[in-house]
């Protein structure tokens, strides 16, 4: 529950920031958004955020992932496929991901060696990384 909460207090000092407000119904999308596992598209987060209110319409899911995003609560990703997929920012170590071409699974990794190699190109060719995304494709186990 701490993690809903910080989620929430980031989300509400950020629409503030903006004069909006955090009504009920972002509320919820916020709420179905961090209670997700793993990666999800628009449509899953409207799917599962109608579910806790009938109300809410595909515009404010829409509006609301924006501004989840613009206030870094969620990230979104680009798996090549063409659509948008998002996760939570927040309580999350940071990963890269294996994408599966064939059946689109996602697979998410940590790798200390890939990381202080990054950092070791990035200090040679004197560039400052802020941060990145690495993203390798090819064919799961059950595709391979």
């Amino acid at each position: 529950m701490p993690l809903i909460a910080e989620a929430e207090k980031r989300f509400s000092k950020f629409l503030e920031e903006k004069d909006l407000k955090l009504t009920s119904q972002r509320r919820t999308i916020l709420r179905q958004a961090i209670e997700a596992n793993g990666h999800f598209s628009a449509e899953k987060l409207l799917e599962i955020s109608k579910k806790a209110d009938s109300t809410i319409s595909k515009a404010t899911v829409y509006r609301t992932l924006a501004l989840l995003k613009e206030s870094k609560v969620l990230e979104e990703q680009d798996f090549g496929d063409g659509r948008k997929v998002y996760e939570r920012a927040e309580g999350r170590k940071h990963h890269d991901h294996f994408v599966c071409i064939k059946c689109g699974k996602i697979i998410e990794f940590e790798n200390e060696h890939i990381e202080k190699l990054q950092d070791s190109e990035a200090k040679k060719q004197q560039f400052k990384i802020v941060y990145h995304s690495l993203k390798l494709f090819g064919f799961c186990k059950s595709c391979g």
